[in-house]
């Protein structure tokens, strides 16, 4: 008897088509992918869902949500990793790069600790197969702050390391370029009175003033010939991006200005954007709208940021509103980011790859995940 995992009458997406089809996995790899029904026994029977690869998602901040859900308040760290994953599975995404802050700029916001404590966790359940997505460590490095080096030496030689961001969050620059509106909005987050505010400012451009060139140099030479994804953040000027790009840098992540990536498309850098954008109709501090960015052509990647269920919707929107061929919309969430961070054996329905997949039920055009596979596995 054959030990196949037929899935049948589906809507199969490949990367250059969509049509009713049956895919026939074994030994976790994709053995092939027919037209029309199949009459194997035990073959499962989609109803005409979408089946899509496995999402596979460069940048989510979901983690540090599990592990700190209310300002302030820290949850168990392996309780929060094992609930993120289970997340992430049911959003149907198969591959997740966890996005850790490295540097800590705030010490309330303790992302430093949630970084050592997520990067343990994550050690101690991924060899022993208890988690159901493969994780890996997508690390945001605080090029503006001090002591950020020291905490990216205990990971910066990890297999885990898929991808590695260099963030600068001082007032004044990328997404913060608006002194007033940080100084409005920080002020009161910090509880403080305005000259309080000024003087802080003051402390974090000196602080940059020290230590962001040693920084950024350290973490280029460290990823220097490794297999390791290299992208800014926030970028906002053309000039910022050439300065990257000239620095080997190849990704412009979540850019705020259509000039920024503009640029980043005139150098021939990857661009990501963030789900969330497009879902909800544009950048909730502002920033330019992804969907403009999708229309001229100007987006390769759509990353979770802070909500895994943004990144299935978002495909499907741009491809309902925006007229993507569906093929195209599901290689943004899927192929196109696999083969950004190196992972060649996935992110597409085709002969050899992993059978990472999605059954997707659309309830009144609303995406519903309906199961999913990892390497032929269901896991939700």
């Amino acid at each position: 008897m054959s030990m196949d995992l037929v899935l049948t009458n589906a809507r199969v997406v490949t990367p250059s088509e969509a049509f009713l089809g049956t895919v026939v996995v074994r030994d976790g790899r994709i053995a092939r992918i027919d037209t029309g029904r199949s009459a194997v026994a035990g073959a499962q029977d989609l109803e005409e869902d979408l089946l899509i690869p496995g999402l596979v998602d460069v940048h989510t901040d979901n983690l540090e949500k599990h592990m700190m859900p209310r300002p302030g308040v820290r949850w168990s760290s392996r309780a929060a990793l094992l609930s993120h994953d289970a997340q992430v599975a049911a959003a149907g995404i198969t591959t997740v790069l966890d996005a850790l802050c490295v540097g800590e700029v705030e010490h309330a916001d303790q992302r430093d600790q949630m970084f050592r404590e997520g990067v343990a966790e994550l050690r101690a359940l991924a060899p022993r197969g208890l988690l159901r997505a493969e994780h890996f460590l997508h690390l945001r490095c605080e090029i503006s702050v001090e002591g950020m080096r020291e905490s990216f030496a205990l990971v910066a030689g990890d297999p885990l390391v898929r991808m590695v961001s260099l963030m600068d969050h001082t007032p004044g620059v990328g997404q913060f370029a608006d002194i007033e509106k940080y100084k409005r909005k920080n002020a009161r987050n910090l509880g403080m009175n305005e000259q309080e505010a000024e003087a802080y400012i003051g402390r974090r451009w000196a602080m940059r003033e020290r230590v962001r060139e040693p920084n950024r140099a350290a973490i280029l030479a460290a990823v220097a010939g490794r297999d390791v994804a290299l992208a800014s953040h926030d970028d906002r000027t053309e000039e910022e991006v050439s300065s990257w790009a000239e620095a080997g840098i190849a990704i412009s992540e979540f850019p705020v200005t259509a000039v920024a990536a503009e640029a980043a498309r005139r150098h021939g850098m990857g661009i990501v954007a963030g789900a969330p954008n497009i879902v909800r109709g544009g950048s909730h501090s502002g920033n330019v709208r992804a969907a403009d960015l999708m229309r001229d052509g100007l987006v390769d990647v759509f990353a979770s940021d802070y909500v895994p269920g943004a990144m299935l919707a978002a495909a499907l929107m741009v491809h309902e509103k925006l007229h993507v061929p569906l093929p195209a919309a599901i290689a943004t969430i899927s192929q196109r980011p696999a083969l950004m961070v190196g992972l060649a054996d996935r992110g597409a329905i085709a002969p050899k790859l992993r059978a990472d997949l999605v059954q997707v039920h659309l309830a009144d055009g609303h995406p519903l995940v309906r199961q999913v596979w990892r390497e032929g596995k269901r896991i939700a």
